[in-house]
């Protein structure tokens, strides 16, 4: 069971269950779905003052979601920690290569040493890459209205066409960032 858990699980797995978080909040009455949100819900429980977007009822509105995203921070220190694969991740020799020449050499964990651990933090790139990519990752999913699972996994679902047009924005952003600004910056 140990080595199931510390295995990357195959697609024809891991997609159905994705797929099956719709039908499962539609039958919870719930229609939508994501991490983004837990934010306006944890603002709303510790101070909602005199701020009119922080009053309304977190506990009916947000519990289930706040529920869900303690899930998802408990289930990555286990699969970090406990199930932990000591394994490098395997990646395609193409990518290992556009890394390689980006100055990424270090593939033994599930990140790049070189861009996320405390060390690069004190360095311009670790710095531009985490903070400030970490601010604009924040402000998008706001000004959005939501993060990529919420609009890709319910927004799409729901036949939403701000959804769509907003998953298609962040894969826009994504090869922009990945193909024009990590080979600047990097």
């Amino acid at each position: 069971m140990l080595e199931l858990l510390q295995q990357p699980w195959p697609w024809y797995i891991a997609g159905p269950m994705i797929g099956l978080i719709v039908p499962v909040l539609l039958l919870l009455g719930s229609k939508t779905f994501g991490v983004s949100s837990n934010l306006r819900h944890v603002c709303a429980a510790c101070m909602p003052g005199k701020i009119e977007f922080f009053r309304y009822n977190w506990k009916e509105k947000g519990l289930w979601n706040l529920i869900f995203i303690s899930g998802t921070v408990i289930g990555g220190f286990l699969a970090g920690w406990v199930f932990n694969n000591p394994e490098p991740i395997d990646l395609s020799q193409q990518t290992v290569k556009e890394l390689q020449f980006l100055g990424i050499s270090d593939f033994t964990g599930m990140m790049p040493n070189e861009l996320f651990s405390w060390e690069s933090l004190s360095t311009v790139n670790g710095l531009i890459v985490m903070v400030i990519g970490g601010f604009f990752v924040g402000f998008g999913a706001r000004y959005a209205g939501g993060c990529t699972s919420g609009h890709a996994i319910t927004g799409i679902s729901n036949l939403q066409l701000a959804s769509l047009l907003a998953v298609i924005g962040f894969f826009i952003g994504g090869l922009f960032i990945t193909h024009v600004i990590f080979p600047l910056i990097l």
